[in-house]
């Protein structure tokens, strides 16, 4: 059985329950529902709220160099800190937060696999509700980068004329055929249904198992690569976008595909088809 290209951006749930009193270890908690975290978390664990804390709150837009700098500062997390990132529904917004601390040059941070619903659900490990005391720490972001990490509509757009690789539909089979505009419950939406001519339909689901874990590197490659989204196609600037609704589901299918299989040019699209699906003259199929 193959290894992940980088086994090193997963800890267990065992690796994190050994190292709650590791000073240079911070948890952070991201959930789709922004109460999971107050109902009971890992002890020491910061919870992050995705709608005001990981992004713009004025404008559409992920957090700024300085806000994301705020944001870890405000978390009692340095530079030089190991970062853990975990959530419900099997680290979709965890994946998320962790795409920005990449953009932002963290070099140590990591998903906890299976996240809440292993270390809760399935394992019924020990939460609280008590929230942990930090010392804002001053943190200065590496490097900005989102050239390599992160796609802009222009860039997809040239990408579709280009036909340069690969373009990766991470929603849910109904949303990619139009029948609905957004899962059930969320709303977020556009003014459009369906997709972006050329995708492929690969829900960011099919990456996990039961317990919140990701599958192997061989059933995540025959997943991709059976779909036709390999690593060697010809093209003129090869790489692979990732999308979904809002950008999260795509940032735990732009995981998969960078760090587990190592794809050499993965971009996330955090404009998804709630930008795609709203803008005037844009290509859709359905």
């Amino acid at each position: 059985m193959s290894e992940y290209a980088n086994p090193d951006v997963l800890v267990s749930t065992d690796w994190a329950a050994q190292h709650l009193n590791d000073p240079n270890v911070k948890l952070v908690e991201v959930d789709v529902d922004a109460e999971a975290y107050d109902q009971g978390h890992i002890k020491g664990a910061v919870g992050w709220n995705w709608t005001t804390q990981l992004n713009d709150t004025l404008r559409r837009d992920i957090l700024s160099q300085e806000g994301f700098e705020t944001l870890m500062s405000e978390s009692g997390i340095k530079p030089e800190d190991t970062l853990i990132l975990y959530g419900d529904n099997n680290n979709w917004f965890a994946a998320f937060a962790l795409w920005q601390a990449k953009i932002n040059g963290h070099k140590d941070v990591r998903l906890m696999d299976g996240g809440r619903k292993k270390w809760v659900e399935v394992e019924k490990r020990e939460i609280t509700q008590e929230k942990p005391q930090v010392a804002p720490t001053g943190y200065k972001a590496q490097q900005r980068d989102e050239a390599t990490m992160r796609a802009l509509q222009p860039e997809v757009s040239t990408f579709l004329e280009q036909k340069a690789g690969n373009l990766v539909d991470v929603r849910s089979p109904a949303e990619f055929t139009g029948e609905i505009m957004a899962p059930p419950g969320l709303q977020e939406t556009a003014q459009r249904a369906g997709h972006i001519p050329g995708a492929a339909s690969i829900p960011w689901s099919k990456a996990v198992n039961e317990d919140g874990t990701f599958k192997t590197a061989d059933e995540l490659t025959a997943l991709y690569e059976g779909a036709g989204v390999t690593r060697d196609k010809p093209t003129i600037a090869y790489w692979t976008i990732a999308y979904c609704r809002i950008g999260e589901r795509s940032s735990h299918t732009w995981f998969v595909l960078k760090y587990l299989l190592g794809y050499p040019e993965v971009r996330n699209y955090d404009g998804s088809w709630t930008e795609w699906g709203s803008m005037v003259g844009q290509p859709i199929e359905k």
